[in-house]
Parts: structure tokens; sequence; C-alpha cells
């Protein structure tokens, strides 16, 4: 059945294209559904050929031919991918221990939900993020085997019927879907009080999302789907049947399908930039409301065509091309993740049409050597055979051939061997320069003295409620609206300090650009507060612990608003804690995040008209254009968000500018 590899074809191509640049293809992720409903198809297919074959399904050999055909390749990536790290990426090689191990034991879409590595998760390095779907499949192959041998003992002779309970189940897991999934904006970290779109596991938050999309459980809905059909459609039987001279109308058939597809995978998106916060996301409803469910259906229609002897639709997805590629679809998918993510160095990061073909220059011809030197000998048997031996004495071409063998093959193991231990030995640290400065800047704040953590709750007083209730809101300044009773009112944290305002350090407040530069504004004789992916409410409450703590001198400095819309009311708020007789300089940054069409990041613009307000309500407010400065191109070395400080310099320069107008400094000349 050639056009089931055209299907193949179509479906791999998409992925890659996908996965180098999304914005080419939105969801050309739908071709991993395409895989799953095929695969369904084939191994029920298969097994039902079998048992009535021989009257039994030989589990042991089944699961040999699926080993033989997925783990040699696997494995092989596995250790090439290895001995890289250990010798171009060693930072990282703590890192992937744990994505390698779960790809060795095919668990790895359970283990990216555990750890909140999914499609939607940034991190410097993957490269074996793409395995979630081989897990699925490979789970698939081990148990469904055991449930078919139940089926056919008990229901060999109803296997319509059977298909109609699969189609169900299906059919439920798609409205399970539908029920689970959390629209809106969700955020990339997740906290108690801060769990929107996470459920709470033991200690860890475990994005809801990511795990319908990656789980077997949720995923089984198009393996169900493939395999319903295969106990109602199959091709020799067909051939006898009615539908027998139903070719030219399966065409129309798989047209409307292939149509289906075609505007799933333009129109349907997995997730989107978040609309109201800097490092959230937003999935796409049709996706999780129907889209999956439509899509295997859609790969259905084209199986039925496909799999047709009389059908024109399998002659034209068998053409050579399609053949080519879809028999070599395993090995493509394999090996072009892995040398996307070398290109481009860090997840996220969108491959340019050049950098596209040259992946593709790569991946193919590894992919051709992978297919004919590893995947097809084995799945012939030539290593069981090259293990028995040829028991006649070898002439001496052959003997220095396989000395050749031995020689390089030892090689290979000593490097693979070498490079095993290194990555397990490995400390996990940080990749990237942004990644680690945020690191440095929460250990040197948690040893910073006079600094608390972040606070479980909002700061709340008797002024901030009376300034910020609204009736009709469920949350009072960012808290649950279970506030004291009457007769209790609420308190403010006892001073932990009798030094006078004049005399204490000068203090900043801010986000994850600020944490960045943790350090150096240490260095200058400041105190920091800074965290990721802090809202503006809950810089409010920190601001508010802060000054009810007495740790706040004559200068404060502070920025809010990257990572999502500010309300005038809680700059505002801000100000309530930092009257001008106690701190007689309160500094604002304005923020910045480049808007584009893919991050319109649509508050940044407003929250810094608020920021420039201030000076005219406050007196003891300057306001530092932060987003003037780097948009002037004045800041060297920004990361490639356009957001985050990349390198020293940038650092350097950002603690300057603060040190510039405070006039409270103790490092030397600015960088640059």
């Amino acid at each position: 059945m050639p056009g089931l590899d055209g299907m193949r074809a179509l479906a791999v191509v998409a992925v890659m294209v996908y996965h180098a640049n999304r914005t080419w293809l939105h969801g050309g992720f739908l071709g991993v559904e395409v895989f799953f409903v095929i695969s369904g198809y084939l191994i029920t297919l298969l097994l039902i050929a079998e048992h009535e074959r021989n009257d039994r399904i030989d589990l042991k050999g089944f699961w040999k031919r699926r080993f033989r055909r997925l783990l040699p390749a696997l494995y092989v990536m596995l250790a090439a991918l290895i001995v890289y790290v250990a010798f171009f990426k060693r930072i990282a090689q703590g890192r992937i221990r744990g994505d390698v191990i779960a790809g060795i034991a095919y668990v790895s879409n359970w283990y990216q939900i555990w750890v909140g590595a999914g499609y939607t998760a940034n991190e410097a390095f993957a490269p074996l993020r793409h395995l979630w779907s081989l897990a699925v499949e490979e789970q698939f192959y081990i148990i469904w085997p055991l449930v078919m041998l139940v089926i056919l003992r008990r229901a060999g002779k109803q296997l319509p019927r059977v298909a109609m309970w699969l189609f169900g189940v299906a059919v439920a897991i798609n409205v399970l879907m539908a029920v689970l999934f959390v629209s809106g904006d969700i955020d990339s970290t997740c906290a108690p009080g801060r769990s929107h779109g996470y459920w709470i596991i033991a200690g860890r938050c475990i994005s809801i999302n990511d795990t319908l999309y990656l789980s077997t459980i949720t995923r089984a809905g198009g393996l169900m789907l493939g395999a319903a059909f295969a106990m109602i459609w199959r091709p020799f039987a067909v051939i006898r049947g009615p539908m027998r001279d139903k070719g030219r109308q399966l065409d129309l058939v798989a047209l409307g399908g292939v149509l289906i597809l075609g505007l799933l995978m333009w129109g349907v998106h997995l997730a989107d930039p978040a609309d109201n916060m800097l490092t959230g996301s937003k999935f796409d409803p049709l996706l999780f409301r129907g889209g999956l469910f439509l899509a295997g259906i859609a790969t259905v229609l084209m199986i039925s065509a496909v799999t047709h002897r009389d059908a024109m639709a399998g002659r034209l997805l068998g053409n050579p091309v399609f053949s080519w590629v879809g028999t070599r679809s395993y090995g493509l998918y394999l090996y072009h993740w892995p040398i996307y993510q070398i290109i481009r160095g860090q997840a996220g990061v969108l491959l340019t049409l050049p950098k596209f073909l040259l992946a593709m220059a790569i991946t193919v011809p590894i992919t051709e050597a992978s297919y004919r030197f590893i995947e097809m000998p084995i799945r012939r048997g030539a290593l069981s055979a090259w293990f028995r031996g040829d028991r006649r004495r070898p002439n001496a071409q052959a003997l220095a051939r396989r000395r050749q063998l031995v020689i390089g093959g030892a090689v290979v193991g000593v490097l693979v061997v070498g490079a095993g231990i290194s990555v397990a030995l490995a400390p996990n640290r940080c990749v990237g320069e942004v990644e680690c400065a945020s690191e440095a800047g929460k250990e040197a704040i948690a040893t910073q003295s006079t600094v608390p953590s972040e606070p479980s709750a909002p700061v709340t007083t008797v002024a901030t409620v009376a300034a910020t209730v609204d009736p009709s809101a469920t949350t009072i300044a960012g808290a649950p609206t279970t506030a004291p009773a009457p007769t209790d009112p609420p308190t403010t944290p006892a001073p932990t300090t009798t030094v006078p305002p004049a005399q204490r350090a000068p203090y900043t407040i801010g986000e994850s650009v600020m944490l960045g530069a943790t350090l150096n504004l240490q260095a200058g004789g400041y105190l920091v507060n800074a965290a990721e992916s802090r809202q503006g409410q809950a810089s409010a409450d920190v601001v508010g612990q802060l000054a009810a703590g007495g740790q706040l001198g004559d200068i404060v400095v502070i920025q809010v608003g990257t990572n999502g819309p500010v309300a005038q009311e809680t700059y505002d708020r801000i100000m309530s804690y930092l009257p001008a007789a106690e701190h007689p300089l309160v500094v604002f940054l304005t923020v910045h995040a480049p808007s584009t069409p893919e991050h319109p990041r649509r508050w940044i613009a407003p929250n810094n008209a608020l920021i420039f307000g201030l000076p005219s309500k406050y007196p003891n407010v300057k306001v530092l254009d932060w987003d003037g400065l780097v948009t002037s191109g004045q800041v060297p070395g920004m990361s490639n968000d356009g957001i985050h400080l990349n390198t020293k310099a940038a650092k350097q320069t950002y603690a300057n500018f603060i040190f510039d107008i405070t006039g409270h400094r103790e490092l030397i000349q600015p960088v640059g």
C-alpha cells in the first residue's frame, strides 16, 4: 500500500516545516496525529491478519519486529547526540540527562509533562523534545497487542461492533480533552496562588494543556480511530465486497480529507503568546475542542482511498518521491529536530529559509545512511546473523574488513561510553547567559541581608482595601475575597530595622530584566528584590511588605510592567507606600519589549504612558526611560528576545543607567 507511505511523507514534511518555523505552517504539528491514525490502522490490521492465519498472535515476535524497527535508529541518534554534547555543549550535559534516560525508556512524553518541558516551554537547548510522540507510539505497541489478543479471542466474529466501541472511546477521549482544556492566558511559571492552567501534584505544577497534548491517554484518540477503521476496512476484504468498484467515489472522499487536513494545518495553532502577559501562552481552543478529532477523521477518509486497489489516490500519493520520503519518515522525524536545535542554538528560535535548507541538507543524508546501514539491515536480521557468525574460515580480505570493523566499533564504543559517563556525572547547570544571570541573581538575593522572600500573599492594609475594592470583582488587590472580618482589621508586619531611612541602602524592586543585573546592582551598593514573571500586583505587594518592614530608604528604584498590563490604581498603590517625607527619591524605569505580529505586547506602550505620568502626581518620582535607551540602540548585548540582558556589557549598562540618576554609585566608569 504505497499510498500510506505517501501519507506519511506529507505528514512528516508538515511536521518538519512547523518545527523549523511555525509561522510557515501553524498547524503542521497535526502531522503527528496523521501518524497516530496510520499506526493504529496498520498495527491493528497486522494483528488481525496474523490471528486469522495462525489462530494466535505471537506477542514475542510482534514486539521483536517493533523493536528492530524503532530502537536501533533511536539509540544511534541518542549516542551521536551524547557525543556531540560532550564535546561541543558541555554546559548542557546535565540538562539533557533526564531527556536521554526518558528517550531510552520511551517515556519522554510523561517525563516532559512532569518536568514542565512541553512544546510551549522555553529552554536554552532542548534536542530531544520531539521524542514525546515516539514514546506515545511505543507505549501503544506494547499495550495494544495485549488488548487485541483479548478482543480477537472473545469477539473475533464481531469486529464491526468492536469498531463502534473503539470509535466511541475516541469520541470520549476528545470530549474529555474539551472538558479539561483551559482557555485564556496561562503563565509559563506557576506557584501557589498563581496556578491558573495547572494541576498541583505532589507540590509540583503540572500544565493541564501540555498534559492533554502529550499524554498517551489523551492522544490515544487518533490511535483508536485508526484501530476502529482497521476492523471494518480491510483492503483484501474490500475488493471482494460491495465497495470493490467505488474507487472513484473514494477519490472524492480522499480529496475531502486532504482539504480538511490542509485547512486545519493552515489555520489551527498549538499555542500563541498570551494576550496580557509576557511569559505566558494561549492555547488554541479549536485544537483541543474538536480539532484533533477532525484531523483523525480526515486521515481515515484518506486511508479509505489510498488502500483501495482501484482508487487513484493510492497511485498519486504512492509516487516514487513521496514513497521515498514516506519509507524514511521515521528517520527524518528522528534526526531533524536535534539538527534544528544545534543550528538554532536554543528552543523557540525560528529558522530562516537558508538555515532550514541547511538543516535539510544535513538531515536527508543522515537519514538515508541510517535507513540503509542501520534500520534496514537490522530489520532483515543482519545483526542476528552477524552474532551467529559464519562458521567457514574467512579469507584474508574478509579478515581485514572484520578487523577494520572491530577497530572502528571499539573507537565508537569508547567515545559513546566516555560521553555517556560525562553526561551521567555532569551537574545540572544553567544554559545561556540570561538563564545563568537569573539563577545568579536569585542566589545573590537569597543571601542578601534584610531582603524577605517573595510574599506568599499580598500585603493588605485598610487603606489598600478601601482604594482597590471592586464590588463586582472576585479579588481584592490580587488576593482572594476572604478578607478578615471587620472586628479583626488587617495588620502590617512590624519593622525589622531601626536604621533611619537616610542611612539605608538604596533599594531596587523589579522583574526578570532587573534580576539579570542583580550582581551589578549589588556591587554598586544597592539591595535588590527582583523575580521572573512578576506582575504589577505582585510588585505592589513586595513594595508594601518592604515598606512595612522598614527596609526602604531615601532611594527606591522600581521597574514594573514588562510582564503584563498594570492599572493606574496599582501604580498609585505602590506610591501609597512611598510618601515623599520618608522616600524623597522614587525612580520608575519604563519597560521595553519589542512588538511583532506574533508578539504584539499591546500593554507596553500604555504602561509606559502611565509611568511617564507619575511625576505629575507624585513630586518624589523621577522616570528613567529604559525603553528609549534600548530602542535607540544604546544598550550593547541585548538577548534575542529584545527584552533581557544577554551580556556583561548589557547588565552593566542597565546598572549604570540607574546609578547615574540616583547619584549613588560605587562602581567605575560605565561600560561601552
